[in-house]
């Protein structure tokens, strides 16, 4: 049996270390591109609601407007598309907020590393 030196086995406790760091940041870069997968639908979800509320309230100052103008009609209409497509909007937002609370991670993935943590 032949024994290794101080040097060499300094040097294998080296590379298990680099070896060790880089899985380490593999799995980081794993988590993070899980989570921004999980959260790109809410993400996309909160910039249609945002749109929709500019469409809404667009449609509300032309609706002022033309109650205005007319003072009959327009403004009771201007004010049932506002508030259609504020519901709508309020639904995506709450919708895309539930989807970026991805970010923090899943009870899925938190069980992973818990298990994870406890191997090592």
């Amino acid at each position: 049996m032949s024994e290794s030196s101080i040097g060499d086995l300094f040097g294998r406790v080296a590379e298990d270390a680099k070896a060790y760091a880089r899985a380490e940041i593999g799995l980081y870069r794993t988590i993070a591109a899980h989570r921004i997968a999980k959260a790109r639908n809410g993400a996309i979800a909160l910039v249609a609601a945002i749109f929709l509320l500019n469409a809404a309230l667009i449609a509300l100052f032309v609706a002022i407007v033309m109650a205005l103008a007319a003072l009959i009609g327009p403004l009771l209409s201007g004010l049932a598309v506002f508030l259609v497509v504020g519901i709508i909007a309020f639904v995506l937002v709450r919708y895309g907020a539930g989807k970026l609370s991805a970010l923090a991670g899943d009870a899925e993935e938190k069980a992973a590393l818990s298990a994870g943590e406890h191997l090592s």
